[in-house]
């Protein structure tokens, strides 16, 4: 007989797969949410060729993974650092949370609260590369990492072979309305940045001289210099295209700040309150209370760190859940 799960069934086979360690935890949850979203789009998906819906922006209900509430939103303003991820297979070819295929060659990203399609501009802080991306699937839900890129983009970041990367995701705009503005003119594109001066080409000729009495003639190389290359608009001497292909011109290179990473245990009214939970988390490392305004309100920050690398980050925030500080998450600043 054929099974049948409902939606509670369904999410508690997803709280399961926590169960699994490493990557195969984090991809089965993800594909999970993927394919709940993706089976439960009622809207019709408006796709161009780049495999993206560009129809009316969707937001979606509120949905459960794992026992964790997201709640969807339009954000023109979201601005934040966090930690990176990228997905590939088994996910290619399947379909994205807004009804689209995924195709992990295209420039797209999965975000847990954005409206499919959204626009966003990902900035790796360790290199100082920059994408424009369209957000169109749902994801990632491990704790730490604030986007998921496709293949392609975590390419063209410089993430593939480490896996995450410390990055910044700014929205440029949902759908139609896009507000490509936020775009600053990059210092050094990459294509400028790799090429390189052409050398000289040359061409082999042969010239015959008048050989010595009794000697029979032989042919002499002589060395022909071809023009170099023209140059391009930008200045630059390119060589051919066939010997070299440019990165996508989508990417843009900025100067690299220094960056550090903190888990922020949370955010207060209250200065006595941040300052007590400041004292309680001393014993996981360095603490500290920033002030910051938001909407007119003070807040005071908790955080923790700075943290050495991205896997005692993960560790940090872990512990930091397990032990009631739910809203945790990590930043980079």
């Amino acid at each position: 007989m054929k099974k049948t799960f409902s939606r509670s069934g369904l999410l508690s086979l997803l709280a399961a797969t926590i169960l699994l360690a490493g990557c195969s935890e984090i991809n089965l949850i993800s594909y999970g949410a993927k394919k709940y979203h993706a089976t439960n789009d009622k809207d019709s998906a408006t796709v161009d060729e780049n495999g993206i819906d560009r129809g009316m922006p969707k937001l979606g209900k509120p949905y459960e993974i794992a026992g964790i509430w997201y709640y969807p939103k339009v954000d023109n303003a979201y601005d934040e650092t966090g930690i990176a991820s990228w997905y590939g297979e088994p996910f290619h070819g399947r379909k994205t949370a807004n009804g689209a295929v995924y195709d992990m060659h295209k420039l797209t990203a999965a975000h847990k609260t954005l409206p499919l399609p959204t626009d966003v501009r990902v900035t790796n802080l360790e290199n100082g590369r920059s994408i424009i991306v369209t957000v169109n699937d749902r994801g990632p839900f491990a704790h730490s990492r604030i986007i998921d890129m496709s293949y392609k983009g975590a390419q063209l970041l410089g993430m593939v072979e480490k896996g995450t990367a410390k990055v910044r995701v700014q929205v440029i705009g949902s759908g139609e309305n896009a507000d490509r503005s936020i775009i600053a003119k990059p210092e050094t594109p990459v294509n400028e940045m790799n090429n390189v001066a052409a050398a000289p080409q040359a061409k082999v000729v042969s010239n015959t001289l008048a050989p010595p009495p009794n000697i029979k003639s032989a042919p002499l190389q002589k060395i022909e210099t071809l023009p170099a290359p023209a140059e391009t608009a930008t200045g630059t001497q390119v060589a051919s295209t066939s010997a070299y292909s440019a990165p996508s011109p989508v990417v843009s290179v900025s100067q690299i700040k220094d960056s550090a990473i903190f888990i922020q245990a949370g955010a207060f009214i209250d200065y006595n309150n941040a300052n007590i939970l400041s004292a309680q988390l001393s014993t996981m490392g360095p603490t500290k209370v920033s002030q910051v305004l938001v909407n007119g309100q003070d807040f005071y920050r908790v955080r923790v760190g700075p943290v050495q690398d991205i896997a005692k980050a993960d560790q940090l925030l872990e512990n930091l859940i397990d032990t009631g500080h739910t809203d945790a998450r990590i930043i980079i600043e």
